[in-house]
C-alpha cells in the first residue's frame, strides 16, 4: 500500500516535532507566518503549521481540491490526500469532525484511501481571569463579527486554551472497507439559507479507531 510509505516519511520528519506549545508564543509565531493566528482554537492550526513546515518538500501543500468551486481542499498530498487534525485527549466529546463527506468519498475512490494525521494533545485552559482571551482579542484589533453575534445569542464564553502539550500523532487510513464506520455531522445552513454539506465524523472509541489506525508517534 503506497500510503504506508507516506507514513514512513512523515514519521521520520515529525519525530522531533516541538511538543510544548505556549499560547502567546504560538499565536505570535503564527501571526509572523500569517497563518490562521486569529482563530480561537489556535492550537489546532499551530499543529498544522508545524506539520506543514516539516513535511514541505515531501508532501504537496495543499492537497487536491474537490468540487466545481474547489471549496474542499485537503491539507497535504503524497501518494494519497491527507488531512491534519488536532484533538484534545481529555475532552467530553470523543469525536472529531473531519472534512466534507462528498470530497472524502471522492478522495477514497480516486486513490483507494484517504489519510488522517491526528495530533492528540493535553490542553490547559488556565484562563479564569480571561487574560489570554483579552490579549488575543487586542492582538486581533478587537472582537470579531462572529464573537459579537455569538455573545448576542448566549452569555456563555468558552475558556481559551493557554498551553498545549502534544502527546501522540495517529496515522489513519480511510478506505472503502472502513469508511462506513465514520459518523455524519450535519452543519445546518449557510447565511443564504442553503444547507451546508455534511462532514464525516470520527469516533475515538478504541474498537472503532482500530479499524483506521495504521501507525503512531508517541512523544515522551
Amino acid at each position: 500500500m503506497s500510503y504506508k510509505n507516506d507514513i514512513k516519511i512523515a514519521k521520520r520528519l515529525l519525530a522531533d516535532l516541538p511538543t510544548k506549545w505556549d499560547g502567546k508564543t504560538s499565536v505570535l509565531e503564527m501571526k509572523e507566518a500569517d497563518f490562521n493566528w486569529r482563530q480561537m482554537e489556535w492550537w489546532g492550526f499551530y499543529f498544522e503549521l508545524l506539520c506543514h513546515r516539516r513535511l514541505a518538500g515531501e508532501f504537496s501543500i495543499p492537497g487536491d481540491k474537490y468540487g466545481s468551486a474547489a471549496t474542499s481542499c485537503f491539507d497535504l498530498k503524497r501518494s494519497i490526500n491527507w488531512d491534519l487534525k488536532a484533538k484534545a485527549i481529555k475532552s467530553d466529546d470523543h469525536r472529531s469532525i473531519l472534512n466534507d463527506a462528498e470530497a472524502m468519498d471522492w478522495s477514497v475512490k480516486e486513490y483507494g484511501a484517504h489519510g488522517l494525521m491526528i495530533g492528540l494533545c493535553d490542553v490547559e485552559y488556565n484562563d479564569n481571569d480571561r487574560s489570554f482571551q483579552r490579549w488575543h482579542e487586542e492582538l486581533k484589533g478587537g472582537k470579531s463579527k462572529y464573537q459579537l453575534e455569538r455573545e448576542q445569542r448566549t452569555s456563555v464564553s468558552r475558556y481559551r486554551k493557554t498551553r498545549v502539550e502534544l502527546q501522540e500523532i495517529l496515522f489513519l487510513a480511510i478506505t472503502p472497507k472502513n469508511i462506513a464506520l465514520l459518523g455524519i455531522h450535519h452543519q445546518g445552513r449557510n447565511s443564504n439559507g442553503k444547507p451546508r454539506p455534511p462532514k464525516y465524523m470520527l469516533d475515538y472509541d478504541e474498537e472503532i479507531l482500530g479499524h483506521f489506525l495504521i501507525d503512531r508517534i508517541v512523544f515522551r
